[in-house]
Parts: structure tokens; sequence; C-alpha cells
């Protein structure tokens, strides 16, 4: 049996609770959400290890039309994950969400101007596809080959497949990376560990901020949670976009201010310069935020320690590295990153023909070049996911407005034959350098570039012209 809607968002996730959302305040418009694990949540479904949580700030990570409730501003996994559960039951969204509906291909057809998604169970057909997946591979995580990995006696386990049964209490345990989901890992390991050390082949610009934001707290104790809400992502939303811009204009000041910020807990200029003074400028990668200096904490009380090497060789009782130190584990967490894949790894075709979609362009950062009827979500590099996947969605929806005032069928956007492409994602980050073949490009002008300033694209999006840049057919 097919089954057909109007329009079809793929994923459960942030942005396909979202687009959901925007989708129905539209009345007699059909949509319909396949997702392919048991309960929404996407990301913060998947990711179960130890001290899981949010780099952004909860305020401006969540939906605009649904505050934010909990204590903390930078909110661990399973409060995120509730809170999207209680979007989709408070709005009915419930109703429309499929699961274990894991799509495999999309194939539109010019003659019937509809495409034709086929998932592991059923086929949908629709006249309008909204990719909602993200881009990280769920069904494979980042793993480089290391030398004598089979030698070794011990655990050896990926965060986005943590185990259920794994114990490390009083065990040492080494985590071999720097990056978000290390330095999110290794305050919580340590609680329980006997030592932790965090092995890195180099440092990233870490920030400590409080877990608490005292400002929203008073704000929504004087006001209704609405309104609250509102004010406290306005706030946010600006502060940092304040803070992206002064560390892109001014670098080294940024770089003073955040050493700064490390030395009130580890005062020790020569131990900063080799474990926590990266080579590359602020904002060239995504900045990561220890709460409360936990980390650091962790690190001056003698329960974890940061080792700066490369590793040589794995051995039955741990890690040799390259300056001929060992490192002993009974438990090695691999934190080296994520693999990458676009549209969620959706085998997408016209009328047949593969579409390879790092061949494509990306119009406006949300449509491909070339291809009817498909808009796909992306977040922001330097702000919260949402706050772009909330823009995508609002654009989403003024198209097909548009479409359905005028009788239209299919909107597809045209590159310029003489146009400049360059990388969609625009961090320098080692696992988005990895996958940059596989992704659309973006153009050097607009309509085809994807802008990375929030406060800009929401002021433009009132004014955008759906035209430009689109070939419409009825």
């Amino acid at each position: 049996m097919t089954r057909h809607v109007d329009v079809l968002i793929i994923g459960a996730g942030l942005s396909g609770v979202g687009a959901a959302w925007h989708i129905q305040r539209r009345p007699g418009r059909t949509y319909a959400v396949l997702e392919a694990r048991d309960r929404p949540g996407g990301t913060w479904d998947l990711f179960r290890y130890p001290g899981v949580r949010s780099d952004s700030d909860i305020f401006t990570l969540s939906y605009a039309f649904q505050p934010w409730r909990g204590k903390k501003s930078l909110a661990d996994g399973d409060s995120i994950r509730r809170y999207i559960e209680d979007t989709v039951r408070d709005h009915g969204i419930d109703r429309h969400i499929h699961y274990r509906a894991k799509v495999l291909s999309a194939d539109w057809s010019r003659e019937d101007s509809r495409w034709t998604v086929k998932t592991e169970g059923e086929t949908w057909t629709c006249s309008f596809l909204y990719v909602c997946a993200g881009y990280y591979d769920y069904d494979h995580g980042h793993q480089p080959e290391f030398e004598g990995i089979a030698d070794f006696g011990g655990r050896f386990v990926h965060p986005q497949f943590w185990p259920d049964d794994l114990d490390v209490a009083g065990e040492k345990v080494v985590v071999i990376g720097s990056g978000a989901t290390a330095v999110t890992l290794v305050p919580a390991l340590a609680r329980q560990a006997g030592h932790v050390t965090m092995l890195q082949r180099s440092p990233t610009y870490l920030a400590s901020l409080p877990d608490v934001d005292p400002a929203a707290d008073l704000l929504r104790r004087l006001l209704p949670a609405p309104r609250a809400h509102t004010l406290i992502r306005a706030k946010n939303v600006l502060s940092g976009q304040l803070a992206y811009w002064l560390s892109r204009r001014y670098p080294e000041q940024t770089k003073r201010y955040l050493r700064k910020g490390i030395l009130r807990f580890l005062p020790d200029p020569a131990y900063l310069d080799r474990h926590f003074t990266p080579r590359y400028q602020p904002w060239d990668q995504r900045l990561c935020v220890v709460p409360n200096g936990d980390l650091f904490l962790d690190v001056a009380a003698g329960r974890v320690s940061v080792v700066t090497d490369r590793i040589a060789r794995f051995t039955g009782h741990g890690i040799e590295l390259e300056s001929g130190r060992t490192l002993e584990a009974d438990v090695v967490v691999s934190a080296t990153g994520l693999s990458l894949v676009p549209l969620g790894g959706i085998a997408v075709s016209v009328d047949g023909l593969a579409v390879d979609l790092a061949e494509t362009t990306a119009y406006r950062g949300l449509m491909l070049s070339g291809v009817p009827n498909l808009a796909f979500c992306v977040g922001y590099a330097n702000a919260s996911w949402t706050l772009r996947a909330d823009l995508s969605s609002r654009y989403v929806v003024r198209l097909l407005d548009h479409m359905r005032r005028r009788g239209l069928t299919t909107a597809m956007p045209v590159f310029p034959r003489d146009g400049a492409r360059r990388p969609l994602l625009g961090l320098t980050s080692t696992y988005i350098l990895r996958a940059a073949d596989l992704f659309p490009r973006q153009g050097d002008r607009e309509p085809w570039t994807a802008g990375q300033n929030y406060l800009i694209d929401r002021l433009r999006s009132a004014f955008l012209d759906v035209h430009k840049g689109m070939v419409f057919d009825g």
C-alpha cells in the first residue's frame, strides 16, 4: 500500500518536530513525519553516553513556541529529549509521526510532480519532501584505524554506541579526543572512575560558563512563561551573536580572554600553553563549553589528566604514545568524532537518475539546485541549531503558500552557469572536512549563500523574493 500526503517530513528530532509545528499551522495541508527510531528526539535520543548535554544554551536551542521550563541553561540530553516529547504531545504532532520508518530512497517524477519515498517497510508519495534528518550518520561513528587495537585487553567503546553494561568504577579510563564529546564525557566519568586521562592530538578552545542563567531565572519569576521565554531567547541571541562577532573581529583579544578564564582554575601558564592553547583562531572550529569549569576543577583536583600527544599503537594494557610514554588503561573511549552524511543518507533521484549531492548547490542553504520540491535542514555553525531550523521551516511554509495561491506544482532552484561555489559547512573541524566532498556546495552570492548570522537572516526572511533563482511550473 502507498500512502500520500502533501508534505512528508523526514526525522522527528528538533528540526522535524519544529517543521511539523509550522506545517500544521496552515489548514488544508496534510503531512506526516517518518522517524527511523522508536521515539522522537533525534540526536538527543541517539547519544546516551554519560554527561551528554547541549553546548548551546537551551533557551535558543528550544522552540520559540514552547517555553523551556527546566532549571539549567546548559541542559542535559535526557531533559532535551523529554522536552521534545512534551512538544510532540502538547501540539498533537504525535498523531502524524510514524516510527521505525527508516527512509532508504526518494525519487521525483516530473510527469506526476511528486516524490516516491521508500522506507524499509512501506512506500509513501508526497508533493513536497522536507528532510530534517540532520547530518550525523546514525549508523556509524568515525573510528580511526589504531595499530595494535586487537591486542588491547581492556574495553574499547565509541560514545555514539555507549554500552549499558559498562561500569568504570575504580577503573583507569583514557578518553581519546578534545572536542565537545570528550569535554562532556571526561568530567562525567571522573565521578566514578579511578582516574581519567583525556588524550588529545591538539587542544580545543574551551570556555567556562555557568550552567544556570540568573537573569533568565529572574525573568521567569517575574513574567508569564511565554513572555519570559521570548525575552530570554532575544537576550541570548544578541549576546551569542555579539560574542561570535567579537571573536572573529578581535581574535587575539578573544584568546587572551579565554586563557584568563582557564587560569582562574589552572594557574600554570606553561600547562595552558601545552594543553589548552590551540593553533587555530577562535571559531575556526566550534567553541566548546565547560559548565561551571567542571573539567578544569577535575584536572586541578588530580581526578583528570590531560595528555597532548599522538598514538603510536595500542598494547595489551593501554596506549603507547609517539613520545615513548605509555598510558595504562582498563577502558578506552574513542571520542574521535562523528561521521557525517548529507540528507540522512537517503538516495535521491529524479526520474530514476541518481542525484550526486556534491554536484548540487544549496539554495538559501535549504534547497538543492536542479532538484524540485525538496528542502533540507542544516543548523548554524556558530549558534543554536534550532534558530536556523526555524527560519528554514518558515521559508518552506512561505514557499508552499505561494505555490498554492498560484496553482503551481513545482519549485526548482536553478544555479547560474557562471556561479562560483564553496563549501556549505564553514568550519574547519576535522569531522566536517572529512565529509566536505559528500555535501552540496554553496554559492558566493544571494540566494545561493548559507548565512551564519541569525539576526541578519531573521530580518531578511520577511522580505525574501521567492522567485529569485527559482523556476516554477504548474
